[in-house]
This record gives structure tokens, sequence and C-alpha cells, in this order.
């Protein structure tokens, strides 16, 4: 069975975070570990409250993955600070981590910065290398690139910038565009579209942790970038369409459909 490690916050409403991750892995028949990053209390209305681990936690939580079951890929989401980017980033390079998904998580789904500037530094300049597929939604790529993004060509000038400090893939996830909800899937030598139409369902709670799990699992099953990413959006798609209705804000998908 393949392996894959999810390296990111906890969600207590189990929407998001390493909860949507280990759910994900589990649809796709993947055997799921973490790496926990830090401890939210939130729910469906927003977040309460973050506990940020202690560094050395998470470098004896991945000491622990990576010595007993070397995962075949890798995701990562919520990192908070710059130590613990490079704890992250020191000890995938130190056990040669591959198939690394990274989730940007630096912006909500409300437009909220989430990311100081040292932080995003430390993100660019020791994750981003590593990554064989970032994620970035349109928040997240307006500030990546240094644009704005309004529409699907704005969307590929941010890609084609943000692709210029990286090797892999890019894929901007266009759900917050008015015009429609296609994904960019972006490299130096590639520009393909994700088409989907919108759904109409306002419970779209950890949809980026969802696509970026479902993507790396799809790579540790030794399916290729391209075809991973399109099997990705189109379960996203579908957990979306089932219609699951929890809580009384933005509530989460249905992983197990």
């Amino acid at each position: 069975m393949k392996k894959l490690l999810t390296i990111a916050g906890s969600d207590s409403s189990g929407g998001a975070g390493i909860q949507a991750d280990i759910k994900t892995f589990s649809a796709h028949k993947v055997y799921g570990m973490s790496v926990i990053t830090a401890v939210t209390a939130q729910n469906t209305t927003g977040v309460k409250s973050v506990y940020e681990l202690p560094v050395e936690m998470i470098r004896n939580q991945m000491e622990s993955v990576f010595t007993d079951m070397p995962p075949d890929a890798i995701k990562t989401g919520m990192l908070s600070n710059p130590e613990i980017i490079e704890c992250i980033s020191e000890g995938l390079l130190r056990h040669k981590g591959s198939n690394l998904v990274v989730d940007p998580v630096m912006v909500s789904t409300s437009g909220h910065r989430l990311l100081s500037e040292d932080a995003l530094s430390a993100l660019k300049d020791h994750l981003f290398p590593l990554a064989r597929v970032i994620t970035p939604n349109i928040y997240e790529a307006e500030i990546l690139s240094g644009g704005k993004i309004s529409n699907k060509k704005d969307m590929v000038d941010a890609a084609m910038e943000i692709s210029n400090k990286l090797d892999g893939w890019v894929v901007i996830k266009g759900g917050h565009l008015k015009e429609c909800c296609d994904d960019l899937l972006y490299s130096k030598d590639e520009k393909l579209w994700l088409k989907a139409r919108k759904i109409n369902n306002k419970n779209t709670h950890g949809t980026g942790c969802t696509l970026s799990s479902a993507i790396a699992s799809n790579l540790a099953l030794g399916i290729g970038v391209k075809k991973s990413v399109f099997k990705a959006k189109r379960y996203v798609n579908s957990a979306i369409r089932e219609g699951l209705d929890l809580g009384e804000g933005r509530g989460p998908l249905l992983h197990h459909f």
C-alpha cells in the first residue's frame, strides 16, 4: 500500500487541515500519516484560536515517520512561521522526501492574510524549490506574483511569474473567479485549463486541502502530474456536488461520496 504524509494544522471541525487530508487519502485507498504543525479551535463559522506546536515536536514527528514508514508522497498545508518552514524543508532534504505538493496556506477563503512576510519568504526560499506541485488560490497567487487577478488571462500572467522561481508545476485554483471556476495547470512548457461549472453549494470548507491531498495521492500511486491534477479536480467537484450540509456556516465536503 502506498503511504502518504500530510504536514499541516489540525481542524477541530474535521473539514480542513489534517482531518480533510486523512479522509482524502483514505478515499484514494492510500495509507495516511501526519505531522501536526498547529492545533486550531474552529468550526464552520470560523477560527477561534490557533496554537503552534514547538519546532522540536514537529521535527520529532517527521523523524518518527521517515525512519519507520517513509512516505511515497507528501503534502504540506498550514505552516505559520519561518522556523517551522525551515524545520520541515531541512527534514525533507535530509530524508529525500519526494512527490511534494505544497498548498501555500497564505490567505483564507474570505481573503484574510494568514502568513507574515518573513514566513512567506521562508516558504518561497526553502519549500517551493522542493515542490513538484504548488496549489495557490487566487489571493495567494496575487501575493506570489505581485499582480491583481480578475480573469483567466491574469491567472496565466501570474502563473508565468510564479513558475520563474520553480522547477515544478503551478495549479492556480479559479474558484474565486466571477466568470467561471476553471483551474490553471501551468509549467514552463505547458498551459492546461481544468474546466468546471460553478456548483450551487456554499459548503466548500477544506477544498484547497482536499485538492492538494488528492493530487499527492495520485502522484503516490504513480500517476503523472497532469492526470493527477485532472483526477483531483474531478474528485473535489464530486465531493462538493454531493451537497453535504453540516454546521451553521460554510460546511465541509463529503470526502467519502
